[in-house]
């Protein structure tokens, strides 16, 4: 039988101390090296493998490091003095990418693996990794009426292919660095998140910028139609970018959820849809329907059990799906036109 590890007590988090972000040029890396530069933090160090001019947000203030972290060598220079890790560099995006470029999904297990240790040789005291909702049994949403999915239904192991496994592995790393070495590490499993400053173009966009962007197209060119992926029902819950940081920051620094992977979404279910119908609502349109059911569409249902996160945190990702999108629609306008004048964006 296992004993149970003391956890003792951290110092408080001193504005000074430092701060890692990977996956900093992208979508919640960049929102989340903002958060912390607008709490006061000064020693904040973003990472990305994209050169600098790809980056989604550059803050001012922040070290910010062009490095591959499938390199172990970049992993230590990265974590040189961190007090906190925050890995959410991979290589991933939305459906499409994740089932057509399996091989890639795969090897973000190397970033992984060397942060972890990275992290632990420089004395870091706490290292959050960013899971999946992909890492749950494929088996039990095949339906898209599907049971909302709590945490224990990782298990029995039958996660996404390619994308889920490299996220199931690498929380058991995180379980062991803990079980094993002491250092204080979270996990969060991600459900679809959304919101401003994202991807939208490109084909590594998830639904609701997908779909956002097709409205908006549809109404410039005058086409009145939009193509959809599959056949319209399959569910998903989507989290609003806001939410997913102060979860970030909640599951980072509560003791009692150390190396125990917990749900970070919202239980606010719907059909593609239902969701195409939101933003049609948004832009005041209605539009012809197209259905590709020969692109990808992954799981039949998903939905985020929030029951464990309401008992730990006292909270739950609660930002209406109607508020986020608003928001994610008119910054996607404004960038889509943006760029047809030739201006540079964030896609």
């Amino acid at each position: 039988m296992e004993k149970t590890r003391l956890v003792e007590k951290d110092p408080k988090l001193r504005k000074d101390d430092g701060i890692v972000i990977t996956g900093a040029g992208g979508f919640i890396g960049g929102a989340l090296t903002r958060r912390f530069h607008d709490q006061g933090f000064t020693r904040i160090r973003a990472v990305d493998k994209k050169p600098l001019y790809e980056w989604y947000q550059r803050v001012p203030g922040v070290e910010c490091l062009s490095l591959d972290l499938s390199n172990e060598d970049n992993c230590r220079r990265a974590c040189e003095g961190a007090v906190e890790v925050y890995q959410l560099a991979a290589d991933m995006g939305g459906m499409g990418f994740i089932e057509r470029f399996r091989v890639e999904c795969l090897r973000s297990i190397l970033i992984n693996t060397h942060m972890l240790e990275a992290a632990y040789r420089a004395g870091a005291r706490r290292f959050f990794y960013s899971s999946s909702a992909c890492a749950y049994n494929t088996q039990l949403q095949q339906d898209p009426n599907v049971r909302a999915l709590k945490e224990s239904d990782a298990y029995p192991a039958m996660a996404e292919r390619g994308y889920g496994w490299e996220k199931l592995m690498s929380e058991m790393f995180c379980q062991e660095y803990w079980a094993e070495r002491g250092m204080k590490t979270s996990i969060a499993r991600f459900h679809n998140v959304y919101g401003p400053n994202g991807t939208w173009d490109g084909g590594r966009e998830k639904a609701p910028a997908a779909i956002c962007r097709k409205v908006i197209e549809a109404i410039d060119t005058g086409t009145g139609r939009i193509t959809i992926w599959g056949d319209g029902t399959r569910t998903r819950s989507f989290m609003y970018i806001d939410d997913c940081l102060k979860g970030i920051d909640a599951i980072m620094h509560c003791d009692d959820l150390i190396a125990t992977p917990i749900n970070l979404g919202t239980s606010e279910m719907v059909s593609i849809n239902d969701l195409v119908a939101k933003v049609e609502k948004i832009a005041g349109v209605k539009l012809k329907l197209e259905y590709d059911l020969s692109a990808p569409v992954g799981v039949a249902g998903r939905n985020s059990d929030n029951t464990f996160i309401k008992q730990m945190l006292h909270w739950e990702p609660n930002t209406p799906l109607n508020t986020g999108l608003r928001a994610t629609y008119q910054w996607i306008k404004e960038q889509y036109h943006a760029r047809k004048k030739g201006q540079r964006v964030v896609e």
